[in-house]
């Protein structure tokens, strides 16, 4: 399965720039927040395949106007073609708003998905908007990242664990892509297309 992963910045090449057969590579498409209505839609209506998404801090809006033919994954473990994939939006809360969690918060989250986690023997992937404590995240409350998933890793496994929230041009030693345990860790800020076997 070819899988197209997308986060926080709009790639000119799947829209200001697109051809036609762009996306007909693709299985998969995941969406790790931050991205405006207008591209998601764009994007979905060209590709042959699902648009999943979690939300971003920034996507308030997707509340009330969510984007026409993707599929929101918050909250819930979503399965396709075998895959399964949690979807943890939001990020750390540094002020008040509604995709603003703190660890206790997200801690409860993960709670309500302990029985989904046991009936699906596990995830595949963890798809999510912000990044693990102490990797790809920063100092910072803006751009920490959450203990408890470093926690998922640890316990479930998955193959996968996407995020956004961190662009890479915040810094030097940003990585794309890492490991933690025998999870690959993939920050999809842009673009970034996985092979899952």
């Amino acid at each position: 399965m070819k899988i197209l992963a997308i986060a926080d910045e709009e790639y000119p090449g799947f829209y200001e720039y697109y051809t036609p057969g762009t996306f007909s590579e693709y299985d998969l498409i995941l969406a790790c927040g931050d991205l405006k209505k207008r591209y998601l839609e764009f994007i979905v209506t060209l590709a042959p395949c699902p648009v999943l998404y979690v939300r971003g801090n920034h996507d308030e809006s997707f509340n009330t106007m969510p984007p026409e033919g993707c599929i929101c994954i918050e909250d819930t473990i979503y399965v396709y073609n075998g895959v399964r994939i949690m979807g943890l939006g939001g990020c750390y809360k540094y002020r008040e708003g509604t995709n603003y969690y703190t660890e206790k918060e997200m801690k409860k989250r993960l709670a309500r998905l302990k029985f989904q986690l046991w009936r699906k023997k596990g995830i595949d992937i963890l798809l999510t908007h912000a990044p693990a404590y102490q990797l790809n995240d920063m100092e910072h409350l803006t751009h920490r990242g959450f203990q408890c998933f470093r926690d998922i890793m640890e316990k479930y496994k998955p193959k996968y664990f996407i995020h956004g929230h961190v662009h890479r041009n915040y810094g030097r030693n940003i990585p794309q892509k890492s490991t933690y345990q025998e999870t690959t860790v993939i920050n999809a800020c842009g673009y970034y297309v996985i092979e899952l076997s």
